[in-house]
């Protein structure tokens, strides 16, 4: 019943506001309000910010966390929206269940610079934690929706480098930036304005071609990569975004498609026990892989 109701205000309350056309620097300024009153976390979080350069690292935990190993978290947001802030409930939630530490960047957003700075800075924000000591093994890469994107692009890179993480989680992954998933045309769909997609690729790009595997990890190829969890919904328009993608990595990737819920339904935890159970499926995917390592 919870989920049903989440879904008809999805629907009907907040996807004819993101359909509206509001530019990009007023729908941040939006959800960076909103995000916090929306999405709470647990109590006693510890959040506080690092600058490297002109790129602000957000660390958020909650009580005691492995002191050497540390989430990587790409938020979401069209590449338009979303900050390290508005993201404090889910990573202190996400914190809470897994024990460790989350740092997760502000990447520039379209507005700010075009495409690859944002994987630019992903790169940064790998290479600021390799600097700080922590090991390739150490650190677990994380995303929702674009930033899940993202993450799966630097996913690709650093298996060529041969910096492998210890594993990878995608929540509602975009990485499809031609557009080409069947479910696209999904009717099922409570959130996401899927009309809206073409102007936000093309904003994003500038020019650039959907099929760069910095943009669409889609088609990047991924040299032994570590294992990777993606959730998505049966009814999300990127589901095909996600099945396609676990075919990409091969064996060590595991779908999890769960019935009815909405886009990046792991926010919400809190107000649908199925967002909590998609997290403690993540928490124990992380555990497990640390523990895999250490036999």
């Amino acid at each position: 019943m919870r989920l049903r109701i989440l879904n008809l205000w999805l629907r009907y309350c907040v996807r004819p506001i993101l359909q509206v056309g509001h530019s990009p620097k007023l729908a941040a300024a939006a959800f960076d309000a909103a995000a916090p009153w929306l999405f709470r976390g647990p109590p006693h979080i510890c959040h506080r910010t690092e600058s490297v350069d002109d790129l602000t690292l957000h660390w958020i935990s909650v009580g005691p966390v492995e002191p050497r190993r540390v989430i990587l978290y790409f938020h979401g947001g069209a590449y338009l929206a979303g900050s390290g802030t508005a993201y404090r409930g889910l990573l202190g939630r996400m914190s809470k269940l897994t024990g460790l530490r989350v740092c997760a960047p502000d990447y520039r957003l379209l507005q700010q610079a075009p495409f690859p700075a944002a994987f630019d800075d992903a790169l940064r924000a790998w290479a600021s934690l390799m600097a700080k000591g922590y090991r390739p093994a150490d650190v677990v890469l994380g995303g929702d929706s674009a930033g899940a994107g993202l993450m799966l692009a630097l996913l690709s890179h650093l298996t060529h480098a041969g910096q492998r993480p210890r594993a990878a989680f995608a929540m509602s992954p975009w990485t499809d930036l031609t557009l080409q998933g069947a479910s696209l045309q999904s009717t099922a769909e409570v959130v996401l304005p899927v009309d809206r997609m073409n102007d936000v690729v093309a904003r994003y790009l500038c020019g650039a071609a959907p099929d760069d595997p910095r943009a669409s990890p889609l088609f990047a190829q991924f040299d032994e990569p570590p294992p990777v969890l993606i959730q998505v919904g049966s009814g999300e328009a990127l589901r095909d975004d996600a099945v396609r993608m676990a075919q990409r990595l091969g064996p060590m990737a595991q779908l999890r498609i769960w019935p009815s819920v909405p886009h990046v339904w792991q926010m919400f935890d809190g107000y649908v026990p199925q967002a909590r159970a998609a997290l403690c499926e993540i928490a124990d995917f992380v555990h497990t892989s640390f523990a895999m390592a250490s036999r």
